[in-house]
């Protein structure tokens, strides 16, 4: 240990006891005024609690070291190296992102399973006089609980999925009906990811944070609510969705929009401006395209972007490769419960839409 293994259930160490969380999502909220990841970068960057900062310790490079050495060398070594580098970085945090804290000042630090790191960067804050605790198990027990809510319970809110064609206008809505009062959970948002081929909308999230996000939208919700889901897939780009949530969405009641062609791909186009102002990504994600269909119309469809003709290169794709995929996969199911009718996507006919979903939603008898 580089200091002390002093983070376990109950146990104190000098200057602290373990802080052990009732509920995964009780921790950005515990009362103390910083949360410090103590992690490496590369880690924090993977998942980390959310509202807690990052002051590594050890640098991904230093960690690589260290583990190296235990395993080549020895663990006496390995931690006497451990201990000069972790006094190093402290330093340089106390000197740095901590050198304005006064003395009544109390942050709660954890790292991987609360022990080495977090036990000696929280030893060192106690020494100064700071009320520091740390997180009982570290990053590894609090993952466990967000794991659980999402994999070891059911979904726990009544689902209302929102469905349309594509371009009808889903994702738009979802915020209109938030502004509405209904609830709405942004599977899309959390994934950073507009869920098809096209979707992609920079990086997106590791599965692990996009299930610490989904976890915490899921737990602020009003459980005795519905809550509006738009139609996905079981995956959006390459994040997974739980098997809890896919369950709940595939039994439903789903509120269908029915929207012309014309409409849907007005609205396409003015949904996917990223696309629009990049014509070398548009025509290398058509190419892709080849192995769902022939040459000449992924040629075609190609031209069409090169020349700008991006109106009639939303209704071919849709025509051609979304309906009729869609069509399928709704022709499994059987609990479409109100069709809408959208003759405009406009904002003014988003907005009489989402008053019509807002009072289907309202409508709705509890399962």
């Amino acid at each position: 240990m580089l200091v002390g293994d002093c983070v376990r259930d109950g146990d104190c160490y000098a200057g602290g006891m373990a802080f052990v969380p009732v509920q995964f999502f009780d921790l950005p909220n515990a009362g103390f005024d910083t949360l410090i990841d103590v992690r490496a970068p590369a880690e924090y960057a993977e998942d980390h609690i959310p509202s807690a900062i990052n002051l590594p310790v050890l640098s991904d490079e230093e960690r690589a070291r260290v583990g190296t050495i235990y395993k080549q060398v020895s663990p006496f070594d390995a931690r006497k190296l451990g201990a000069a580098l972790v006094a190093a970085n402290a330093a340089r945090h106390l000197q740095g992102p901590l050198a304005g804290m006064l003395g009544g000042w109390k942050p709660l630090v954890y790292c991987w399973r609360g022990g080495q790191r977090s036990g000696s960067f929280a030893m060192i804050l106690a020494q100064i006089g700071w009320r520091v605790d740390t997180v009982a198990g570290g990053y590894k027990a609090w993952r466990g609980r967000v794991v659980d809510a999402l994999y070891a319970m059911p979904f726990p809110l009544r689902a209302v999925v929102l469905d349309g064609n594509t371009g009808a206008g889903k994702t738009a809505l979802l915020p209109m009906l938030a502004a509405r009062g209904v609830q709405v959970l942004d599977l899309e948002a959390l994934a950073r990811h507009r869920g098809s081929l096209f979707g992609a909308v920079g990086q997106q999230p590791s599965q692990k944070a996009f299930e610490t996000a989904l976890a915490y939208a899921i737990a602020a919700l009003d459980p005795r609510r519905p809550v509006v889901i738009e139609a996905e897939s079981s995956k959006i780009g390459d994040c997974r969705l739980p098997a809890s949530i896919w369950k709940a969405m595939q039994a439903a009641p789903r509120l269908f929009i029915e929207s012309p062609a014309p409409a849907r791909a007005a609205h396409l186009v003015a949904a996917y401006p990223d696309m629009i102002a990049d014509p070398a990504r548009l025509t290398g994600i058509i190419e892709m395209l080849r192995a769902c269909h022939p040459a000449d119309q992924v040629a075609f469809w190609q031209g069409q972007a090169a020349a700008g003709q991006f109106v009639d290169l939303a209704t071919g794709l849709m025509q051609a490769h979304y309906d009729p995929r869609y069509a399928k996969h709704r022709a499994r199911q059987d609990n479409v419960v109100q069709v809408l009718q959208a003759e405009r996507l406009d904002g003014a006919g988003l907005d009489t839409l989402a008053g019509q979903i807002a009072a289907a939603v309202a409508a709705l008898r509890p399962a």
